[in-house]
């Protein structure tokens, strides 16, 4: 039987942890109920070790085959967002105002799947680190883990990880070489002037003006400073100066966030609004400050690494369904910082149509669990194949 078809009985198990976990969503640093049940489940399947508070809530389990010293990580994020639920299914979110918006329940429940199959059938020959990650959602979850040792305590020569994908159809993959999300970034400007008397502005030095100067002038960053065959964004969402209708404010505020492709052209943004920001608030005689806070780094598959998740998936459902060049995606992912430490590959998996197959971070979204078993095969079948055993101890999962 092939990894799939071994796989097909736990799809039941796998879709009642994914409800469970949607039901009981939990923020970044906050999963303790997941990481316990995750840590319980992995103890559970007879695990060598299992490891908790890893980067505060996250998770690590290694397994063992054989007599191999090779190792691989695969990756999962636990965490939920601060967004209310409008869906009315049983396993609706009991926490208001907290909820699965972006899958991280598949993620989750895909890669117990694979610790549950590959712990029974122990068909390879070296380590598997399973690596359940928390706060992926913009607060850290990643360097967290890795500024824990992550990697000195659990080595590994490659890292997987997967990401479902609402407008791809369940049974689909898509696998990109090189760089496939960007790194983002968050920023306030604070400008400085003197408050002064709405009607008598030449006694003060407006810093609504400035700041709303300054609004205009970081849009000529990317069109006159960024290489056109380069791509990066930069937004303004935010802009605050003053209270009340005749007071010329003291002090603005403007934030917003960037995103590129490549470090250095995070890099390169960040000086030109540095200096845009100085120079234009200067020029009214006001002063300015950048707070720039890189949050994720761009996700780079290892081209190597991305051949051989894409050879998995052709493996699974067919090279036909394996998309090899998606489009680009201007959102950001903290897997990415992991790569940066280790060769490896993300990879979507369709999430299909239906109910709650509108796009992440809505508050009417669904992971669909006909897409559990492959994910879970996705994940085994790389580690069967990469730590490759002469012979297995066992054909099926107990």
């Amino acid at each position: 039987m092939s990894t799939a078809e071994l796989l097909a009985p736990l799809h039941a198990e796998m879709t009642a942890w994914r409800q469970d976990i949607h039901a009981h969503p939990e923020l970044g640093f906050e999963e303790n109920r997941t990481a316990d049940l995750v840590a319980a489940k992995l103890e559970a399947f007879g695990f060598d070790e299992v490891h908790r508070g890893v980067g505060r809530t996250g998770v690590v389990g290694v397994l063992r085959a054989g007599t191999g010293r090779r190792a691989i990580g695969l990756r999962a994020d636990m965490d939920a967002l601060p967004i209310l639920e409008v869906n009315r299914f049983a396993h609706c979110s009991v926490h208001k105002g907290v909820m699965h918006a972006c899958g991280h329940d598949g993620h989750t429940a895909m890669l117990l799947g694979a610790a549950r199959y590959l712990a029974a059938t122990r068909r390879f020959d070296g380590v598997v680190n399973f690596i359940f990650q928390p706060a992926e959602e913009g607060l850290g979850g990643a360097k967290a883990m890795i500024d824990d040792g992550l990697f000195q305590r659990f080595p590994c020569e490659a890292v997987f990880g997967m990401h479902n994908r609402p407008s791809l159809d369940v049974g689909r993959f898509a696998v990109r070489s090189g760089p496939m999300m960007a790194g983002g970034a968050f920023f306030d400007i604070r400008v400085t002037g003197k408050g002064a008397h709405g009607a008598r502005p030449e006694t003060g030095i407006d810093a609504a003006l400035a700041a709303a100067q300054i609004a205009v002038t970081l849009q000529s960053i990317v069109s006159r400073n960024v290489a056109p065959v380069d791509t990066a964004v930069l937004s303004v969402t935010r802009l605050h100066a003053g209270d009340a209708y005749n007071v010329i404010p003291q002090t603005a505020e403007l934030g917003g966030t960037v995103r590129a492709f490549s470090r250095e052209v995070m890099q390169l943004v960040e000086a030109a609004m540095r200096r845009v920001a100085e120079s234009t608030a200067a020029a009214f005689g006001a002063t300015a400050e950048l707070d720039f806070r890189v949050l994720f780094a761009p996700t780079v598959n290892d081209p190597a690494e991305a051949d051989f998740a894409a050879q998995i998936c052709a493996e699974l459902v067919g090279a036909d369904k394996v998309d090899r060049q998606p489009p680009l995606v201007m959102a950001s992912e903290d897997f990415s910082f992991m790569l940066e430490q280790v060769p490896g590959c993300y990879l979507n998996i369709g999430n299909g149509e239906g109910a709650g197959a509108c796009e992440v971070h809505n508050p009417a979204y669904d992971f669909n669990d006909r897409a559990l078993p492959l994910g879970a095969a996705f994940f085994a079948r790389a580690v069967e194949t990469r730590l490759a055993a002469a012979s297995p101890a066992r054909t099926e999962p107990a």
